[in-house]
Order: C-alpha cells, then structure tokens, then sequence
C-alpha cells in the first residue's frame, strides 16, 4: 500500500508489498525491496538501498547528506541490510566519498533519536540504544550493544559481542566480547549473560575471562599480555578475535592505563 499522500519519486524502485504510509517522503535513486514498512514523515534520500522486512518510524532520515566539510556533492550510498528497524527521529548520513557506503547489517535494532555517520560500518544483530551517537568512519563488528546516548568518536571500532554501557564516551577501539562503562572508559568485565544466551559454553566464557586478566588486570604491557594469551589458552576461533582485533588496531585499545598501553 502506497499512500497518494506520501511522495514518492517516480525513479524510486519499490519492491512488493511495501506500505508507505502518508507524509512518507522517498527521493530519487531509492531502492526498498519487499515487505518494508515506511511511516508518517519517514524520509528515504537520495542513495538509500533498504533491504527485505525493514521499518522505517517516524522522522528518521535514512542517507541524509554527510555532516562533513569533506563531503562535495558526489553520489554515495546508505546500504541496510533486511530485517532492520530504524526507529523514530535516527538519522543515518551516507558516505562522503563517491560510490562509498554507510552499511547497515542484517537484523540491526536501532533505537530513537540515534546518529550514525558517514562511511561508518554496523556488522549486524546489533542494537543501537536511544540517543547513541556513531560518528564517521566507526566500525561495530556482529552482536554489538551499544547504550542509550553512548558515544562513539571518529574512527573508533568496537570488537563483536562487546557491550557499551548508556553515556559511555568512546575514542578508540574496544575489544570483543567485553562490557565497558563510565567516563573515562574502564572494562567492566565480560559479557557474559549475554553471550550465555545466544550459545557460548562456560569454557567460552572462561577462556575470554582469562584473556582479559592478562590485558586489564595483570599490571603488564598490551604486547606482553598477547603472549600470555597464547601461551596460556588453547587456539580457538574465540582466542584469535580478541588477539586479531588487538594487533589489527596496533595494540591501542581503551581502558588500558598508559603505563602499560606498549
């Protein structure tokens, strides 16, 4: 159903049983594939590539121009992907750079009145808190949560399955599989629960438990901390995410003092 009240460009590609309720506004090179829901006052700008069984509230902008100086007019995109809800008020900036993408994974919650900036990457299963705001450039890996009116700096990357309690101000890059929380950032343990819930074994848990004593509570380096890690925790899937992330970002995470930052 596509209300006569709502506009709707007629270069706009509209998949099958998509509603657009009235006041709805979707512009030209839009493209909404089947069963998506758009609300009252929903506005879907130019770039917007929405996937299957996505809803759209009211007064969220998907693909708003870049609030970058940067940014000069080229054409880019916002890719989200299916089984996405952007809830009312969010606003999600596409990419500065021609024929570049702000990507939004598979099956992502996003909550009221959030940012997401430009050319920042949302891996999928995530949720994003009402107020949160993800400036450009930002990575989130699978399985993220990230509080109400967190904050997310430029360029920061947070590992899969961590967790990023509400107000938290992030400038850097935090680690999978852990809570962080406070200002300034401090590890808050493991996300445990969590992770419990969607399938990891006590040995799981156990083993990232042990990992992050190495890095948060022994008093040693970043670097020395890796060694201990795989000196003393089986190889694993689980071990080399957190060892991966760690040396892919050149040993800079958060919450580290910086006595023991090297």
């Amino acid at each position: 159903m596509i209300s006569p009240l709502a506009h709707v460009d007629p270069a706009a590609k509209i998949g099958k049983d998509v509603t657009i309720y009235p006041f709805a506004f979707i512009d030209k090179d839009v493209e909404i594939d089947d069963n998506c829901t758009i609300y009252p006052y929903a506005s879907l700008m130019p770039g917007t590539r929405l996937g299957n069984n996505c809803r759209v509230f009211q007064g969220a902008i998907v693909a708003a121009e870049p609030q970058d100086f940067r940014y000069k007019g080229d054409d880019s995109l916002c890719v989200v992907g299916n089984n996405v809800t952007i809830r009312e008020q969010s606003i999600i900036n596409r990419s500065i750079h021609a024929g570049g993408a702000t990507t939004i994974g598979d099956d992502t919650f996003i909550m009221a009145k959030t940012h997401i900036g430009h050319d920042s990457v949302i891996a999928g299963r995530s949720v994003i808190g009402n107020g949160a705001t993800i400036a450009g450039d930002c990575h989130l890996g699978q399985c993220v949560i990230l509080s109400s009116n967190a904050v997310l700096h430029e360029g920061s990357r947070v590992g899969e399955w961590a967790m990023i309690k509400g107000g938290c101000r992030i400038a850097g890059n935090v680690p999978p599989y852990i809570i962080v929380a406070h200002n300034p950032v401090a590890y808050f343990g493991v996300n445990a629960y969590v992770m419990r819930k969607h399938g990891f074994t006590d040995d799981d848990i156990d083993n990232i438990a042990k990992a992050y004593r190495n890095v948060y509570q022994s008093g040693i380096s970043v670097f020395n901390a890796l060694r201990r890690i795989e000196a003393d925790i089986d190889p694993s899937p689980i071990r080399d995410a957190i060892t991966g992330f760690i040396r892919s970002n050149d040993l800079k995470i958060v919450a580290v003092p910086l006595d023991t930052a090297d």
